[in-house]
């Protein structure tokens, strides 16, 4: 889950101390053990965040940041929910609207309002009345096409879902596993969301006649299958991918000159918000600490440095966006959306017929 493209390269450890040898003001008698002046942060792989704004972090209120890695987020989430009340750190980040009512229900999170709600719009805010959780980032999972491969066929890319099961694209979208993958899972409630319970199951039977891919996750489906990634060199063969908003900023990050509009696109009518949110572990050693990471996440230090590290777009309304987002990236209008409480109660029966309908 949220392997957002071409994050910073996750940790080889599980554990890591992204705030190693930043001096702590004060209390440096009080061991980790009793919360003390470190502070841990539980999250995903992919998580990422540039040293500079950690320091700032310590500077400001005496605290180091520990960050403990467990796998995808999915995995981490269900680690979280087997520790509930005796948390391996004090904050945890990474679980999006897919997974979210699982952690709420299970009691994973202790309320508290972050400060800097007040730029967060409602929409982003799925636990408003209760602040279990607080929104750190948003995106949209899309479909991605490779622009010069559509331009040497003389092709014009789809622009909806219903484009996709046109015979015009046979065997030319790969998408990664709904059952093993973020984006693939949006994907397949972006669809859910468009044919409704009667019909998104026949709009994927369509989908798999007209030579839809499956593969397990994104990393496959974007570096070795898509022949737009940069990252894979254009080796693969698909012109058409499930992967996210923020894929052509990140495929233009670095070129010499910049080119006047990025290599790939977005389908803009086939994507689905994903909203990541952190919260206080409930259990955690040191809550105030956890409080003021909470506060700094959602400050706009950490929210103006997210995109370049994860390409994602901060969940603050008045964070500035880097250029290469602002004139490469793509801004679904109206992206589907759906209630994570209704996601939690069809999620795993959704995954089966998907499964059975596509993959077996």
């Amino acid at each position: 889950m949220n392997k957002h493209v071409l994050r910073a390269a996750a940790a080889a450890t599980t554990v890591l101390a992204l705030a190693g040898g930043l001096a702590a003001c004060g209390g440096q008698g009080q061991s980790d053990e009793a919360g003390g002046k470190t502070v841990t942060l539980v999250t995903h792989d992919s998580f990422a965040v540039s040293k500079p704004v950690l320091k700032k972090f310590t500077q400001r209120t005496g605290y180091t940041v520990k960050v403990l890695r467990g796998g995808d987020a999915g995995a981490a989430v269900n680690q979280a929910v087997l520790n509930k009340g005796n948390p391996q750190g004090d904050v945890f980040f990474g679980v999006d609207n897919t997974l979210l009512s699982r952690a709420l229900d299970k009691g994973v999170f202790a309320p508290y309002k972050a400060g800097g709600l007040a730029h967060v719009p409602a929409k982003l805010q799925l636990d408003r009345d209760r602040h279990r959780v607080t929104p750190v980032d948003t995106g949209e999972i899309c479909v991605n096409y490779d622009r010069a491969w559509f331009d040497a066929h003389d092709e014009k890319p789809p622009r909806t879902l219903e484009d996709l099961a046109d015979a015009r694209y046979k065997d030319l979208l790969v998408t990664p596993n709904a059952a093993t993958s973020s984006p693939g899972l949006g994907f397949l409630l972006a669809t859910v969301d468009e044919y409704g319970e009667k019909g998104w199951k026949g709009y994927w039977k369509k989908l798999r006649a007209n030579g839809v891919e499956v593969v397990d996750g994104w990393e496959q489906a974007y570096n070795d299958r898509f022949s737009g990634s940069a990252g894979g060199k254009g080796k693969g063969d698909r012109p058409l991918v499930v992967s996210y908003a923020s894929s052509p900023p990140a495929e233009v990050l670095g070129k010499k000159p910049l080119p006047d509009r990025a290599p790939t696109g977005i389908a803009e009518r086939t994507c689905f918000r994903q909203t990541e949110f952190a919260g206080l572990l409930d259990g955690a050693r040191n809550t105030e600490g956890g409080k003021a990471l909470l506060d700094y996440m959602l400050g706009r230090t950490f929210q103006e440095d997210m995109p370049l590290q994860m390409f994602v777009e901060p969940a603050r309304e008045d964070a500035e966006l880097p250029e290469v987002f602002t004139k490469y990236g793509g801004s679904p209008k109206d992206p589907a959306a759906m209630d994570p409480g209704v996601i939690d109660a069809h999620r795993e029966e959704w995954i089966d017929a998907w499964t059975s309908l596509v993959v077996k």
